[in-house]
């Protein structure tokens, strides 16, 4: 990892509004520091980053791994090796190049129920890949899952974010603990998403500081279902202002 790459890691439980948080870091990052090279990572095999930042790639990191591993079964050990060692200007063309940032989807593995390779190769990228980039922002997959694994083992900005849900708090107090045994992070805080302000006082965190809540946002709900883009928001919208707030107690911007 680069001496001063912000590496930020967005983790909770499945449907609490990550991707939409991390989509709008990348948004925030990228304007209040328009010369920093931004990685944005989706690491969710669910894969809704890219209807989030409205970008579409063709291939994935899994892509790369698979042409990997078929020339080793198909008996080309030799030529597996060479890709291995191309491995980082294979990940390099599977980039996406945006105007405000890069992109890069992990992909979803076609064997169900394990993602320990492409978990353990997402790692090795994020290392590799770390010291090319200012800040790296990370859509995690649900759960705990990715933190067990260590993919996520050097992290410089940790966020859990959950909803007012008693259970929501729970997952990231959970993440938070396993975390600390696991991750080398700087900084750590929570984001509770769509809060009505009258449920604040029951929202429970008790691992972390909450850095924001974010009340319900209908036009944003609305843009999801439509497929637009974080950058079609509003920059005072509910979920712009909330992560604009996290990020700034975080000292990102």
């Amino acid at each position: 990892m680069g001496e001063d790459t912000k590496i930020l890691t967005v983790a909770g439980k499945g449907g609490v509004g990550k991707t939409s948080i991390s989509a709008a870091m990348v948004r925030i990052l990228s304007e209040e520091h328009p010369e920093a090279s931004i990685l944005a990572i989706d690491a969710d095999p669910a894969i809704g980053l890219t209807t989030a930042l409205g970008v579409e790639p063709t291939d994935t990191l899994d892509d790369i791994r698979k042409k990997i591993v078929n020339s080793v079964e198909d008996g080309h050990p030799k030529e597996a090796i060479e890709m291995l060692n191309e491995a980082r200007f294979r990940i390099f063309d599977t980039m996406l190049e945006e105007k405000k940032f890069s992109f890069l989807a992990i992909g979803r593995p076609e064997a169900a129920g394990c993602y320990c390779k492409v978990n353990s190769y997402l790692k090795e990228v994020i290392s590799l890949l770390a010291n090319d980039f200012d800040y790296v922002i990370i859509d995690g997959e649900a759960g705990i899952e990715q933190i067990n694994r260590r993919v996520m083992e050097k992290v410089t900005h940790l966020f859990l974010i959950t909803d007012p849900s008693r259970k929501g708090c729970k997952v990231v107090d959970i993440i938070k603990r396993v975390a600390d045994e696991l991750v080398m992070y700087d900084k750590c805080g929570v984001i509770v998403n769509r809060v009505k302000e009258e449920s604040i006082p029951f929202v429970k965190v008790e691992t972390a500081e909450i850095l924001a809540y974010i009340p319900e946002d209908k036009a944003h709900a609305d843009n999801d279902i439509k497929g637009i883009s974080v950058f079609d928001l509003p920059s005072d919208s509910p979920v712009m202002a909330g992560t604009r707030k996290a990020l700034s107690k975080m000292q990102l911007i």
